[in-house]
């Protein structure tokens, strides 16, 4: 039961705030699948585990991609 509880779960506001968006912004990544989230009654909640996979699969210009770390030309 210590493992459930083990988890750092975190309100759509603070993901916000962490993200640098806004909570609607949160509430459509979850809408959509791409952000998982848990629901406690009435309310969401996040992992920060899954907040961490969610931005690294969002990297862009990986240092070891073909470009050699270069920014994607704009």
């Amino acid at each position: 039961m210590a493992s459930l509880l083990s988890h750092d779960l975190l309100t759509a506001r603070e993901v916000a705030e962490a993200m640098r968006v806004s909570t609607m912004t949160v509430y459509r990544l979850i809408k959509s699948g791409k952000l998982r989230a848990i629901r406690v009654g009435k309310h969401l909640r996040i992992r920060e585990s899954d907040v961490a996979s969610y931005l690294e699969t969002r990297v862009v210009g990986a240092p070891n991609g073909p470009e050699g770390g270069t920014w994607p030309a704009v």
